[in-house]
């Protein structure tokens, strides 16, 4: 079988006022999350898949993040079966951190990655 290669990209790539998928669960995105990201946890995500095309009806494209990549790859795997613009942000939370990009957590303290 061939298998295209998953689009991704690097956490520093991301466009400012992209649309984030963030496909962690509940405790990990209280901790810390990309402002104005979806927050659809992985666990929910096939009973809530009609909020994900909803985000992305306006053509645009869907940057899928976890902790590490390894969930949001099998999401970005699936929104791209669905005829999706979806790319897996490599290295997920770790490295959008590690560049030293902006996060915030709930209850306005100092966020961080779980």
């Amino acid at each position: 079988m061939n298998f295209a290669p998953l689009p991704s990209v690097d956490a520093a790539s991301v466009p400012a006022d992209a649309l984030v998928l963030d496909v962690r669960e509940d405790d990990e995105w209280a901790a810390g999350h990309v402002e104005g990201a979806l927050h659809v946890p992985m666990s929910e995500f096939v009973a809530r898949f009609g909020e994900v095309t909803e985000a992305v009806a306006e053509g645009r494209r869907a940057f899928v993040m976890c902790r590490v990549g390894g969930r949001s790859a099998q999401v970005t795997q699936y929104l791209v079966q669905q005829g999706i613009d979806a790319v897996n942000v490599d290295g997920g939370m770790l490295a959008w951190d590690g560049a030293g990009r902006p996060m915030v957590a709930d209850g306005g303290s100092p966020a961080y990655v779980l």
